[in-house]
C-alpha cells in the first residue's frame, strides 16, 4: 500500500537535508588521507565451469589501506580494454561467490564487484572484514561509529567504493575513459556517492537507493536497517543532534548535488524500506543528467530485470 506523499507531491520534493560546511573538504581529505596509505591491486585467477567469463579473486586498497575483497569478472578472450562497471552490494549483503553476478561481464564489461566490510552474512557471503572499533551500538551498522562523521561506518564504505573505482581503472582491461559505478539499495546509495566523488565515472545506475533523506526516513518507516536509528536513539535521547550531524556527510542527497555522470534511478510506490520521498529527494537534486524509473505497484524490490535492462541501455548509451 502507499504510505507516502502523493505521486504528484513526490515529484517536487526535494527534502530538507542540511549540508556541512566543509562537506567537500571532509571527503577530500578522507580521501587523500586513504590513498597516501598504500597498498596494490593483487588478482587471482578462480577456475570455474564457465567458459565465456574469467574471474578473479581481487584485493585491492580500501579506507585506510585495509584490504577488501572483490570479484573481478572479464569476458573471456577480450580483445583491447573494455568498459567497466563496478557495482555494489545491498545492506547485509557481500560479494557472494565467484559465480554469481553474470550480467555485466556476460554483456561484454569488465566487473568488478566490490565486497562490503563488515557485512556479507545477511543474504549472500562477504569476506572482508571492517577491523576498526567503535562505540555502543544498535544491532547492524547504521549506528556504528555515529556519534562522530570521522569514526562513522559509512564513511569507510564510501571510502571503499571510491577506492574500487581507483583499482578498476588501473586494470590493463579496462578502458578508464568509460566507467560507471552501479547498485541497488545500500549498494544505489555507494553509487551515489562514488559517482560524485571519483570524477572517472561516466555513468550511475541507483535503484532504490538507500541512505538518502536520514530524517525524512525515520519518520515514516519503522522498517529496518533505518529502524536501527531509530532505536539507537530512543536508548540515546540526547545525541540526535550529533548523530543527524554525521549523517550529513554520507547522505545521499548531498552527493547528489555534487553529480556529474548520468544517471539511471528507480523507485518503488510501495517501498516499505526505503521510503519514496528519500529516493525523489536524491533525484529531484541530481545535477546531471538523469531518468527516473516510478514502480507504482513495487516495493524495495523495485523493477527487478526491468531494471537491468534500463542499466544496460545507460551504460550502451553512455559507453557509446
Amino acid at each position: 500500500m502507499y504510505q507516502d506523499m502523493p505521486l504528484e507531491q513526490l515529484r517536487e520534493y526535494r527534502g530538507a537535508v542540511p549540508e556541512p560546511d566543509d562537506f567537500d573538504a571532509f571527503w577530500a581529505r578522507t580521501l587523500a588521507d586513504s590513498r597516501g596509505a598504500g597498498g596494490k591491486v593483487e588478482l587471482t585467477p578462480v577456475e570455474t565451469p564457465l567458459r565465456g567469463i574469467d574471474v578473479f579473486d581481487t584485493t585491492f586498497p580500501g579506507f585506510g589501506g585495509d584490504p577488501v575483497k572483490a570479484w573481478l569478472r572479464v569476458p573471456h578472450g577480450l580483445d583491447g580494454p573494455a568498459p567497466v562497471v563496478v557495482e555494489f552490494v545491498g545492506y547485509g549483503g557481500g560479494r557472494g561467490f565467484a559465480m554469481e553476478n553474470l550480467l555485466y561481464a556476460a554483456s561484454g564489461y569488465v566487473h568488478l564487484h566490490m565486497d562490503t566490510r563488515g557485512q556479507g552474512s545477511g543474504w549472500s557471503v562477504g569476506d572482508t572484514p571492517d577491523p576498526w572499533p567503535s562505540g555502543p551500538q544498535a544491532t547492524g551498522v547504521m549506528t556504528k561509529g555515529v556519534l562522530d562523521p570521522k569514526t562513522y561506518y559509512y564513511r569507510r564504505l564510501i571510502v571503499d567504493s571510491v577506492r574500487a573505482v581507483d583499482a578498476a581503472v588501473g586494470l590493463a582491461c579496462a578502458d578508464s575513459t568509460r566507467v560507471a559505478v552501479v547498485g541497488a539499495s545500500q549498494g544505489g546509495g555507494l553509487a551515489l556517492a562514488a559517482g560524485a566523488l571519483a570524477p572517472v565515472v561516466t555513468a550511475v545506475s541507483a535503484c532504490v537507493p538507500f541512505l538518502c533523506d536520514f530524517q525524512r526516513a525515520i519518520e515514516v518507516t519503522d522498517a529496518p536497517p533505518f529502524s536501527e536509528l531509530t532505536g539507537y536513539l530512543a536508548c540515546h535521547r540526547d545525541q540526535a543532534d550529533a548523530v543527524f550531524r554525521t549523517l550529513s556527510y554520507v547522505d545521499g542527497v548531498n552527493f547528489a548535488r555534487r553529480a556529474h555522470a548520468p544517471l539511471h534511478m528507480s523507485v518503488g510506490l510501495m517501498d516499505e524500506v526505503v521510503p519514496p520521498s528519500t529516493v525523489f529527494a536524491a533525484y529531484n537534486n541530481y545535477a546531471a543528467d538523469k531518468d527516473l524509473a516510478v514502480w507504482r505497484h513495487n516495493g524495495h524490490e523495485g523493477g527487478g530485470h526491468l531494471d537491468d535492462l534500463a542499466t544496460l541501455d545507460l551504460l550502451a548509451r553512455v559507453f557509446a
